[in-house]
């Protein structure tokens, strides 16, 4: 039981580590045009994501892909510069018509580069004699999972109260969010190490 809250705790402090937020700048941008209305869409999204998160590992641990963490660490950014974009484009229109397949399988993507993203980390934590790895990834997805919502479960908050009490429209949230977002993780693309060599 003490390592499944091991690797739980670990997936839990990985997406609510204050020092690195871009996970919890990712579901921003993804929770943009929503609200709890939508809490079924929410949660396919979310948990789409953290199957893309997992199967990354997964095929990460087990050797069958490697990628330059270099890339990796430039490519994160862009997902959530793309995600914030979109919503920045598409603020105020009508999201009831709109498929969910589009947004679903770029959240699959986006899930599988963040989690290219902590690969190498979690190779280090994982016992290198473990018989059984699936075990602790599975524990640790449920970590993100939980994190995942508890960010999601705040924005979704935070949002009724912009929208509800000071009166911003939904078009508007999602301008000034989208915005904001993208004037974070602009720097980050801009000093990526990627550009250094």
């Amino acid at each position: 039981m003490s390592e499944f809250w091991l690797y739980f705790k670990i997936g839990l402090n990985h997406v609510l580590d204050i020092h690195a937020y871009d996970h919890v700048l990712f579901l921003i941008a993804l929770m943009v045009p929503y609200a709890f209305k939508d809490w079924k869409r929410v949660l396919i999204l979310v948990s789409l994501f953290t199957l893309g998160h997992t199967l990354a590992l997964l095929l990460s641990v087990f050797g069958i892909v490697s990628v330059k963490s270099s890339l990796v660490e430039f490519l994160i950014p862009i997902t959530i510069l793309i995600t914030a974009v979109f919503h920045l484009f598409t603020a105020g229109k009508s999201s009831k018509n709109e498929s969910i397949t589009f947004v679903a399988i770029v959240t699959l993507f986006f899930g599988i580069i963040h989690g290219l993203g902590f690969s190498n980390y979690f190779k280090i934590i994982l016992p290198g004699n473990a018989s059984n790895k699936l075990l602790p990834l599975l524990e640790f997805a449920l970590g993100i999972e939980a994190a995942q919502v508890i960010v999601v479960f705040l924005v979704l908050i935070l949002a009724y109260i912009v929208q509800t009490f000071f009166r911003f429209s939904k078009r508007d949230w999602a301008l000034v969010m989208s915005a904001f977002i993208i004037g974070v993780v602009t720097p980050m693309i801009i000093h990526s190490e990627i550009w250094n060599r």
